[in-house]
């Protein structure tokens, strides 16, 4: 049985019904998420026998959460506990166009304090030469000291020479970082370890000044990386591997509630695809079709009796 896990940090989410504080309905939804946590979850529901990788608190929060994700399947098993910190929480807004701004509470972080110490990211080698493969993000990346990062570093390194494999979501947002070129030393150096990298273009554009997908795509390739998924929204997805290359177009919404985590559907969609065997281009209309429901719903994670089961595609 393949062995996967997701890395990084989930925080509690309390988003407002109508989407702005000036609204004269201020009731609000508190749910959770977290890019690769999303990811996760969504995994799991498509039948792939996922863990998450992160800390929390142990507090009743905390015990929440994980009840939570063991219900949608979720192996927790390597969730570090802390006695004095709690789970991170954002507060997220959405405008009439379904796309979404956010205010963070970290510094009570579990999760952020597990990723900045050197010798709790070191102690992850054992876990990760377990495993078959690894998914995590920039944000993951960011919510690393310097000698965290190093440490990590060095945990995938000897991990890949056990036959580790490794996802990589570039996901870079500006504020979780000191500034650009900080992002881009840690990504480049992450890169070279990627067997299959899924960037959103807009974001490359951001850090790498692509001139367009298809550059983008080809910049990967240069660098080694087997596998290429650049997601450019209603566009759709530009897949590049050994065996092909194109466009693979975005599926349709008349409306689109909220864009929350429909990048990191698409990412799971395409990933339980291309581990059940799929081809990319099948994997890659997969996660369209997940990512489509996933934005005409608020919040992270849909119910689970909203995800996709026409034959033929979830």
């Amino acid at each position: 049985m393949m062995k996967v896990a997701a890395l990084g940090e989930c925080m509690l989410e309390i988003s407002n019904a109508q989407g702005s504080l000036l609204a004269k309905d201020m009731s609000c939804r508190f749910s959770y998420g977290g890019d690769t946590l999303n990811t996760a979850i969504y995994l799991a529901r498509l039948g792939v026998q996922a863990s998450y990788i992160t800390a929390l608190g142990q507090d009743t929060y905390s015990d929440w959460l994980l009840t939570e994700w063991q219900s949608e399947g979720l192996a927790t098993h390597a969730v570090d506990r802390s006695r004095d910190l709690l789970p991170g929480l954002y507060m997220i807004q959405t405008d009439a166009m379904g796309e979404r701004s956010f205010q963070y509470w970290r510094a009570q972080s579990a999760a952020r304090a597990f990723f900045s110490d050197p010798n709790q990211v070191a102690g992850l080698a054992t876990a990760l030469a377990d495993l078959d493969w690894l998914y995590f993000s920039g944000i993951s990346l960011s919510l690393m000291s310097e000698e965290a990062f190093e440490a990590f570093l060095m945990a995938l390194k000897a991990a890949r020479q056990k036959g580790l494999k490794i996802a990589f979501d570039t996901n870079y947002r500006p504020k979780n970082w000191p500034n650009a070129a900080a992002a881009k030393w840690r990504y480049i150096a992450i890169f070279g370890l990627c067997q299959l990298v899924l960037p959103t273009f807009a974001d490359e554009v951001q850090l790498f000044q692509d001139g367009s997908v298809e550059q983008c795509a080809a910049r990967y390739r240069d660098l080694g990386v087997a596998e290429v998924v650049v997601k450019a929204d209603a566009q759709g997805a530009y897949v590049v591997d050994a065996e092909t290359s194109g466009w693979v177009p975005a599926v349709p919404v008349q409306k689109v509630l909220d864009a929350t985590g429909a990048g990191d559907a698409f990412n799971a969609a395409y990933l339980a695809s291309r581990f059940d065997g799929a081809n990319v281009q099948y994997s890659a209309s997969r996660g369209h079709r997940l990512a489509a429901e996933v934005i005409q719903h608020p919040g992270a994670i849909i119910p689970l009796t909203a995800m996709p089961n026409e034959p033929g595609t979830l």
